[in-house]
């Protein structure tokens, strides 16, 4: 079955970065896009960054573009994302999704 795993979540004080990672199983990865969403308490999930297959294409939302890298390894099955400049807004629980599949999710805090 379709198991996506994120990692990486935790406290950072605002300015500083944090590394996400997702791992994949059940499900042909290298052949998938990749996206990361998130959601902030008492907020709807938002949408953060997309990967196509072979690492192209990277998009990501205004409110992150030019501070977070989404990235991939297919031969490690995982999705990253390299967060910079953090922010106190940044505050939410990240999900991997692949498909119609989401991860449970890893909280990250952005306070001082």
């Amino acid at each position: 079955q379709v198991q996506l795993v994120e990692s990486g979540g935790g406290l950072v004080q605002p300015g500083g970065s944090l590394r996400l990672s997702c791992a994949a199983s059940g499900f042909a990865f290298s052949t998938y896009a990749m996206r990361w969403y998130r959601q902030a308490p008492g907020e709807e999930r938002e949408f953060v960054a997309t990967i196509d297959t072979g690492g192209r294409e990277p998009f990501y939302s205004d409110s992150v573009k030019g501070r977070f890298t989404i990235s991939r390894d297919d031969a490690k099955n995982t999705v990253d994302l390299q967060m910079n400049s953090l922010k106190p807004e940044d505050t939410a629980v990240y999900y991997c999704v692949a498909m119609n599949y989401w991860g449970k999710g890893t909280l990250v805090t952005v306070s001082s």
